[in-house]
């Protein structure tokens, strides 16, 4: 395939892009043969990858009510949400947060819907709370909170279908190219199913690196973590971590145990300014969110202790000092799309501010090694991202509207 008229970074003017074996093969003006796409000055760049995301929860939301604060104003609306549907089926909600209902438990969704079993889940995805209908439908018992038990409960709820088909095509929209699955415990054959996608896939406990999920409640010592990691060793960890606990244990075990090449930290919610010289000196990849400061500032301005807020999902303090980073979606949990992220990553009030180019490196790294940038190079693999506007315009408006085709190994997957 012959791309004509792009631009492309390091050339001074519009260049002609030749792809052969799934692969950049030339790159320069005027090359010859019949050019099938003609990109009009558009720029071309290595498409995107999204490197933090939970592709079945993702898929599973086009089943799912939504109750987050963006879609439910209050308790009775929020009751309205789940009492839709026939009664008698199950209803799984998403989104949820106590902002709008308060504490849910068994009882108190009974309360709001009696009359079919209902499954709602926090936010964070850490949490479900599940009404008597469901739990006596399930055999089970408690008062419907369950932290941490998805895999549990996956055998007690009936099949959700989950619209992989659409999370690859609103994605290639975008112009993501690939994903990296975060799930802590990928399900057997969940490699296979995702592979209907049609971006490049990596799952992490599959691939590497391996998740290891941290909680509070249950967090383990320095010394117990580093004994996991040691086990998992040669390959790279990513290590959730969302409080500054967590973060301090990870530190403690990684000194202990050594760091390798392609460690990284999940989310790096709360990095307190003690430990910046730690993560540079260790060379751990951060994974952030930027976008959550600017999605859930009312509920941060409430729920985060004071002390922590000044500290949350790091951006450009990290990158001041040399220390490796890049960013997900976290969808369903955030925004599934990456232009939005990256334009919360530049609108964000005080120090952690970035740049429109610094903030579109956080979607071009490498799957395995996210903040290594990819380069539009000869022999370079062909996911690409195609724009209807030059690099400058589509920085200044960092919006997904302004992609016009991408391409996964040379092969055009939107639009479709």
């Amino acid at each position: 395939m012959l791309i004509r008229n792009v631009e492309v970074a390091g050339h001074a003017a519009s260049v002609d892009v030749r792809i052969t074996g799934g692969r950049i093969a030339e790159i320069g003006p005027g090359l010859p043969g019949r050019g099938e796409v003609d990109g009009r000055g558009g720029a071309l760049l290595p498409g995107l990858h999204d490197h933090h995301v939970h592709l079945a929860a993702l898929a599973a939301e086009a089943a799912s009510v939504r109750v987050g604060p963006t879609d439910v104003r209050d308790r009775t609306a929020f009751a309205a949400a789940l009492a839709s549907g026939p009664p008698g089926e199950w209803v799984r909600a998403v989104g949820y947060h106590e902002g709008v209902a308060g504490e849910l438990d068994r009882w108190t969704l009974d309360a709001l819907v009696p009359d079919r079993p209902v499954r709602v889940q926090h936010r964070t995805g850490a949490l479900w709370v599940w009404n008597s209908a469901a739990l006596r439908a399930a055999g089970l018992e408690g008062d419907g909170r369950f932290w941490r038990e998805d895999e549990r409960l996956r055998g007690f709820v009936p099949p959700v279908r989950l619209d992989l088909e659409g999370v690859g095509r609103r994605a290639a929209a975008l112009g993501v190219t690939g994903f990296t699955n975060a799930d802590p415990h990928p399900a057997g054959g969940l490699a296979q199913m995702l592979s209907v996608l049609p971006q490049r896939l990596l799952v992490m406990g599959v691939d590497e690196p391996v998740k290891l999920m941290l909680d509070d409640p249950t967090l383990p010592t320095p010394a117990q973590l580093a004994h996991t990691i040691g086990e998992i060793r040669p390959r790279p960890v990513a290590v959730h971590c969302v409080t500054r606990v967590q973060l301090l244990v990870t530190l403690l075990a990684l000194d202990e145990v050594g760091p390798a090449d392609g460690d990284r930290i999940e989310h790096g919610s709360v990095i307190p300014a003690e430990t910046i010289p730690w993560l540079r000196r260790l060379g751990v990849t951060v994974v952030t969110q930027p976008h959550f400061p600017v999605e859930r500032a009312a509920a941060y301005a409430t729920d985060v202790d004071a002390d922590d807020r000044p500290h949350l999902y790091r951006c450009r303090t990290l990158t001041e000092v040399g220390i490796p980073l890049a960013a997900g979606t976290d969808a369903p949990y955030g925004t599934p799309d990456p232009w939005e992220v990256m334009r919360a990553a530049t609108e964000r009030e005080g120090g952690e501010r970035l740049q429109p180019e610094a903030a579109l490196r956080l979607f071009t790294g490498e799957p395995q090694h996210p903040a290594r940038t990819r380069r539009l190079a000869v022999g370079a693999v062909a996911d690409l991202c195609l724009l209807h506007v030059p690099l400058r315009a589509a920085l200044d408006a960092l919006s997904g509207e302004l992609v016009r085709a991408a391409y996964v190994s040379g092969r055009r997957i939107a639009p479709v």
